[in-house]
Order: structure tokens, then C-alpha cells, then sequence
């Protein structure tokens, strides 16, 4: 009954829709132009110089020209971008956090206790107030023995705090080093052991974390991070406020003094300390804030990802999309640099459903109702997985209706056309999670499935952007146009960069390759970053100078396509030989198998799989020890590997994996892989060796067998 009700309900859409379309089809195609909007997705984008794919490509905007340096050319360093930001915009609001009116326990059916807050509006400061805090917040570090040109870390979660805080240290010439808040102990103290830092900027959250660091250095704390922006770091600004400038002898930056040391999460040791100059991180601004047309003043940017990842500030090498954090804090300083509003939030507190919203209130995004968003793939794939569970849930009218015209707006967004009936009357309630006034989504950090990308801009109705770059690059290499109608690509090389793919013989990727060029890339440009910090022997190996030209040495194969987008199509660490000579790829074995939570991956003649299953959701809800046990026995039946080997095996068949390609032998493991356990980075990326000692004996049985 229920599919014959369905069928009916499908054809009454459908009849409807043929009708809508042809009584609205002159009209829509005159005031939408389809056509030019499907010759702008096509149209070349990047070219390699004189017409040779083994030379560098670039934007074709670029192309006979130089390479942009900076937003405006009188800016030479981030103090200067700064001033000029607060020349310009005065009056206008600048950074805006919201007050915390009410706390309270709420007990969950499962017993467990969850704090939760009620949140007000959010208070913002102007620009002449943030410039005036910043000078005060800088000339009190300079009272407590901050010198020029030496090492100050700040640990903090995401805040306005951070942004005040860096400001002052690119003001007043200060070296930050970033430490983001998720890094273990042993991280934290490898970092500040290693910049021999004097005064670290903290709070009083993450104190523990210092427990480990057998050092003396001044403890600067800032306030909670939903406290009114008024209380930042009172005393040290009192301090500042009461010091004339004259006082204090204050040493401007240059274009090539460090500006930044930002940690990266080693996949193999101890975080790696970057070492960006203010003239990298402007050359990285300047290219991507080219491609968000139109930033300014009536835009309003949510921020709540870590801000010392280069994407919040301005992202590592050891992923293949854009190494988010560092393009998200160069996205930060474009803001300010444009006039664009900040509203900080934080994960638990950026929508209606976040874990520490109470129960009828307003997340950060409602009330803030920002128009640019950054947002890792894992976001954005559990924003699609719960909107299709809820809807597969709903009743069978909502059902219909909501599948029938996404795949009637998918269709269409394909050809070129809008769908604004769609968009408001369907789709209004999804776009309400992130405030109902996004115009730009941006992502990276890893991939992004082409079924999710899809996801987001059908029910989000607002353009979505990928970007490829690492923190050597200042997050900068490519980002795709707001014309983009493709999915998995990561776009056209920025107006600051150019790319080379160096041949890879052994992997068989040249540039000479049909029909479309492969190699690894190469990131050149004003925004390769100047080595790592303490470590010249990684430096050699990974930068190099090409015809005068420094290049970051990116480890990810990619290919350029007919329109002159990127596709990062593999990484040259995560091939392996097999017996025969062939390759296998384990990125790519990895990215069909998502709904493992850990997959690890070896390779050697005979058989190349290892698979780890992290189970740590299943521990934390069965925490009874009988429980527990039967677990352990049943994923040691033989029977019940067979079958989840028989499961993956048709998955991979299905997504047209080589049976090659596909898992020869499974181990499934009861423990949950941390950081605390040494198997994962603090940003939980998979420690190889490591897991490879650590599971020794049981590869060994599998080869075995």
C-alpha cells in the first residue's frame, strides 16, 4: 500500500514539476543565463607556461605577469595590514563573542551529566577599540620582558582572545608560536622546549597540559572563552594602557621577519615547527581572498575551528585537501584586512542541537546568521548523514517531497539553473542550521565526497569550496572559483602561486601522461614558507629552488585537467609494490572504506592489508566488563571476520576497486587507537611505525596465513 501511495505522490511531483518548468522555462533561462553560467564552470581557468605541462601552471589571470604579493601594495607586513584595516574601518564592528547569562547541569537518560549554557547576544568592539587594545594588550607584554624578534606561544582555544593576542605579537614584532589546543602534553612541551619561549598565553583550561613542561616561562591567562570581550586579559592591557608609547622603544616588523611558528601534527615524531614571515602569510592572503568575490564589510565570518591551524590563522602536509587551519587563520586576517565581522564560536556551541546548548535556546550560528563558513569534510558529512536520517524517519508526504526535490534542484544546480521556489520552500529549515545566510562554504583539511559536496550546495543553496594547500604554502596552492559546478577537484592554482607536477617514473606519473598531465605537485610562489624551525636537514628535504623559484615539495600526486582545475589523485607514501609490480594505492583503499573508524593500511609481496577497527564508541556505551569480554570473543570468531572481510569486499566491488585493490586479510581490534596510546597524532592522523610495531604479532599471523 505504502509503495503505491509513494508512486502516486513521485508522479503527482513529477507532473507538477514538467508543468512548472515549461510555463517558467523563458523567463528562468532569461534572468538566469544557464548557458553563460555553464561556460564560466568550463571555461580554462590555469595553463602551464608556454603551452609545456612539465613547466609551472598558473592562473590564467597571472599568467604574462608576477605573482600577487599582497591585498594592497603599500601593505608590507601584518602590522601594516592591520593599521591600514583600522584606518578604514573605525566604527565598524570588528570581533564579537557572546556573553554567557545562564549555566546549569542537565542529566542525560543515560545518567550522565552535561553542562549546559544559555547564551545572549553577541557583544562586538570596533575597530578603533580593537586597535587601541591591541597596542595596549603588545606594549604590556613588552612591561613583562617580551623582546623583538623572540618566541611567544600561544595555547588557546578558538576566541577573539587569540586574534587580539596575535595582533600585538605582529605588531610589536613578537614571534607567535602556535600551539593548537587538541596537542598532547608531550607535544606542548616539545614545542615550547624548542622555541625556548619566555611567556606562553594560555588559559586556565588547558593548565594541566603543563604539568609535563620542566620549564620557566610567565603564564599569561585569558579569560573563559564566552566572557565579555571588556575582561581580556585586564591586567596586562592595564599595564599597556598606562605606558606612553614614547616609553617604549618598539621595533616595527619586516616583510621578512618571522611573523608565525606554527606546529604541525608529525605523522611519524614530534610536531614540526613551521617558520611563516609576514611576507608569506600576505602573499597567501592575497591569493585567497581572491577567490571570495566581494568580501567586505557586509559580510560575517563564524569562527570556530582551531585558530593556530593555518586555515583559522591561514595547513599540515600530511593531508590531501588544504591543511585547513592554516587557510583559516589567513582567512581570519583577510577579514579584519576587509572589514568583515567575526562572531567566535566554538563546536559545542555553533548550532541549535550542539552539545552545550540548553535544550530551546539559540546556537552561536542562529543568532550570529554569518555569511562565510569553514568546515572540515567530518562536518560537513555528519550534517549530511543526520539530515538523511531524520528525513528517512519523517512521514512518508516529507519524505517524498524532500527527495523528489532535491534530485529536481541536483538536476537542475547540473544544467546550470537555480531553483529559488525549492530553495525556500524545502530547503529553508536545512539552511537554518548554520543561520540561513551562508553564501560561501569553505572545506578542507581532507576529502570531500562528491555525494556530500553535492549535499551542500543542493540544501545549504550556497556555493562550496575546496582548496588544496599544506602550512609550508601558508594553506595557499588552489582553490576553486564560485563557477565550480564540479565535485572532487580542488581548483585553479591562486593568483599568488604556481605549480609544477614533478615526474614520478616509479609511480608512472609524468607529466607527459594522457589524456591528462600527473605528477606530484610542486607549490611555488611568495607564500612557501621560510623551512622549519630548528631543523635544516627536513628543510633541504623538502623545499627546493627551481629556476630561481622557491618550491615546497608536497608529497601528493595530483593531475591537471582540460580547464587547468587540480585533482589530487594519490600521495607517493601511500603506494605500495606489490609481488607482480603493480602499485596499489592506499589513499584510495582508505577513502571508499569511510564508515571504519580507523583503517591502517600495509603492504608487502604477499598480502598488504591490515585493518584496524577503533571501537571506542562501542566501549564508551557498553561499559559493563562482561559486555566487554563477549566482544573481544566474538570479534575473535572466525566466522564474524569472514563476514565483515565478505562486507568489505563487496564494498570495494562496488566502488570499483581492483579486487587488487581490496583488503586480503582483516584483523579487528578491540582497543580505541589515541593519542594518549601513541598509535594516532593529537590530530588523530595515523602513526605508520608505530602501529605497525604495535601490531606486530598479529601482521605476522596474517602473513602467516
Amino acid at each position: 500500500m505504502s509503495d503505491a501511495v509513494t508512486n502516486s505522490l513521485v508522479m503527482t511531483l513529477k507532473v507538477l514539476a514538467y508543468v512548472f518548468d515549461i510555463v517558467t522555462f523563458i523567463p528562468y533561462y532569461l534572468i538566469q543565463r544557464p548557458d553563460l553560467v555553464l561556460a564560466s564552470a568550463k571555461r580554462v581557468k590555469a595553463v602551464p607556461k608556454n603551452g609545456d605541462p612539465s613547466q609551472p601552471w598558473r592562473s590564467v589571470d597571472v599568467l604574462n605577469g608576477d605573482l600577487a604579493t599582497s591585498m594592497f601594495p603599500e601593505c608590507r607586513t601584518l602590522a601594516e595590514l592591520f593599521d591600514r584595516a583600522c584606518r578604514h574601518y573605525t566604527k565598524l564592528p570588528s570581533l564579537g563573542t557572546r556573553e554567557v547569562l545562564s549555566e546549569e547541569e542537565e542529566k542525560q537518560p543515560n545518567g550522565k551529566v552535561f553542562k549546559k549554557v544559555v547564551l545572549g547576544e553577541y557583544h562586538w568592539i570596533t575597530y578603533e577599540e580593537l586597535a587601541q587594545r591591541v597596542s595596549n594588550f603588545g606594549r604590556g607584554l613588552l612591561m613583562l620582558g617580551q623582546r623583538p624578534t623572540s618566541n611567544l606561544v600561544i595555547y588557546a582555544e578558538t576566541r577573539a582572545d587569540w586574534m587580539i593576542s596575535a595582533q600585538a605579537c605582529f605588531k610589536f614584532n613578537f614571534r607567535l608560536v602556535t600551539l593548537y589546543a587538541t596537542l598532547g602534553a608531550n607535544a606542548v612541551a616539545h614545542g615550547i622546549k624548542e622555541t625556548g619561549v619566555t611567556h606562553v598565553i594560555t588559559s586556565l583550561d588547558l593548565l594541566p597540559k603543563f604539568k609535563v613542561c620542566l620549564i620557566c616561562c610567565c603564564l599569561l591567562f585569558l579569560t573563559p572563552s564566552h566572557s565579555d570581550l571588556d575582561s581580556f586579559s585586564f591586567d596586562i592591557i592595564l599595564i599597556g594602557y598606562m605606558i606612553s608609547p614614547a616609553d617604549l622603544a618598539v621595533s616595527p616588523p619586516k616583510p621578512d621577519d618571522i611573523a608565525v611558528i606554527m606546529y604541525t601534527s608529525g605523522s611519524t615524531g614530534l610536531p614540526k615547527g613551521v617558520m611563516i614571515s609576514h611576507r608569506n602569510l600576505l602573499c597567501g592572503t592575497a591569493g585567497q581572498t581572491e577567490r571570495i568575490p566581494n568580501l567586505g564589510t557586509s559580510d560575517i565570518y563564524v569562527a570556530y575551528l582551531p585558530l593556530a591551524h593555518v586555515l583559522e590563522l591561514s595547513a599540515g602536509k600530511d593531508t590531501l585537501l588544504v591543511r585547513f587551519h592554516v587557510f583559516i587563520k589567513d582567512l581570519e586576517v583577510s577579514c579584519v584586512a576587509k572589514g568583515t565581522r567575526i562572531g567566535y564560536s566554538s563546536p559545542t556551541t555553533l548550532t541549535d542541537k550542539s552539545t552545550k546548548i540548553k535544550r530551546g535556546s539559540k546556537g552561536d550560528a542562529s543568532v550570529l546568521k554569518p555569511t562565510l563558513v569553514a568546515a572540515v569534510p567530518v562536518i560537513m558529512d555528519r550534517i549530511y548523514k543526520t539530515v538523511w536520517e531524520n528525513i528517512n524517519s519523517s512521514p512518508l508526504m516529507k519524505r517524498v517531497l524532500f527527495q523528489f526535490a532535491y534530485q529536481y534542484k541536483l538536476r537542475h544546480y547540473k544544467n546550470g539553473y537555480s531553483t529559488p521556489l525549492c530553495d525556500r520552500v524545502v530547503f529553508k529549515n536545512v539552511k537554518a542550521l548554520m543561520g540561513g545566510h551562508v553564501r560561501l562554504m569553505l572545506s578542507g583539511g581532507a576529502p570531500l565526497s562528491a555525494e556530500t559536496q553535492l549535499f551542500m550546495n543542493v540544501c545549504f543553496c550556497c556555493q562550496l569550496g575546496q582548496g588544496y594547500g599544506l602550512t609550508e604554502t601558508c594553506g595557499a596552492g588552489t582553490v576553486v572559483d564560485l563557477a565550480n559546478l564540479s565535485v572532487e577537484r580542488v581548483g585553479a592554482p591562486l593568483i599568488c602561486s604556481e605549480l609544477i607536477l614533478r615526474d614520478w617514473p616509479e609511480g608512472n606519473y609524468l607529466s607527459s601522461n594522457k589524456p591528462f598531465p600527473q605528477g606530484e605537485v610542486l607549490i611555488g610562489g611568495g607564500n612557501i614558507t621560510m623551512g622549519y624551525y630548528n631543523n635544516p636537514e627536513k628543510t633541504a628535504e623538502d623545499y627546493t629552488t627551481i629556476n630561481g623559484v622557491r618550491y615546497f615539495c608536497s608529497g601528493d600526486i595530483g593531475q591537471f585537467e582540460e580547464d587547468g582545475c587540480l585533482r589530487i589523485i594519490d600521495r607517493k607514501k601511500d603506494l605500495v609494490k606489490l609481488q607482480h609490480g603493480e602499485y596499489v594505492s592506499l589513499a584510495q583503499v582508505r577513502f571508499f572504506f569511510p564508515q571504519v573508524l580507523r583503517v591502517w593500511l600495509t603492504g608487502s609481496h604477499f598480502i598488504w592489508i591490515f585493518f584496524g577497527a577503533d571501537i571506542i564508541i562501542i566501549i564508551i556505551i557498553i561499559i559493563i566488563i562482561i559486555i566487554i569480554i563477549i566482544i573481544i570473543i566474538i570479534i575473535r570468531d572466525k566466522a564474524v571476520v569472514k563476514a565483515v572481510q565478505a562486507e568489505l569486499t563487496a564494498h570495494g566491488l562496488k566502488s570499483k576497486l581492483q579486487r587488487g585493490d581490496i583488503p586480503a586479510r582483516i584483523t579487528l581490534c578491540t582497543e580505541p587507537w589515541t593519542p594518549d596510546q601513541g598509535l594516532v597524532t593529537d590530530a588523530f592522523k595515523l602513526k605508520r611505525k608505530v602501529i605497525e610495531e604495535h601490531f606486530a604479532s598479529e601482521i605476522k599471523a596474517m602473513y602467516a596465513s
